[in-house]
């Protein structure tokens, strides 16, 4: 198994965890926020598991699957992240077509919310990128 599979493997037990984190007692608020950070809601979760399954999908299927993963996976986690911090939502769990907007807002707080998805998505592109070429 490749560098790339298993760290496909290692996006798929992340993400199951942000699937999870609304169902384990005592990580969210008395206000249903998560680290007292971000809300969750059933749209994330199914993004997160669609993602975590796509991530261990590609991770069995071969070196060149995750490598594709982490680009596109990457691409659209990163992106989420910059339309998060520039109006509040994301796209990806269609937040931004269901909300007006927060404006831009450089504040820690919306920063932490949106740094899950920076990190990922920034991460999976240069891992992704950065990968040797697949052997022939």
């Amino acid at each position: 198994m490749s560098t790339l599979q298993k760290l496909c493997l290692g996006y798929f037990v992340i993400l199951m965890i942000a699937a999870s984190l609304n169902y384990i007692p005592g990580m969210t608020d008395k206000d249903g926020l998560v680290f007292g950070i971000f809300a969750l809601d059933v749209f994330d979760d199914a993004l997160h598991v669609a993602s975590a399954l796509w991530a261990v999908i590609a991770a069995v299927t071969s070196p060149r699957a995750a490598r594709l993963f982490l680009i596109l996976f990457g691409l659209a986690y990163l992106g989420d992240g910059a339309v998060g911090l520039i109006s509040g939502y994301g796209f990806l769990d269609l937040g931004i077509f269901t909300n007006a907007t927060l404006g831009t807002d450089w504040s820690l707080p919306r920063f932490l919310a949106n740094l899950p998805h920076l990190a990922l998505g920034g991460i999976a592109v240069f891992a992704g990128i950065r990968s040797p070429s697949d052997p022939a």
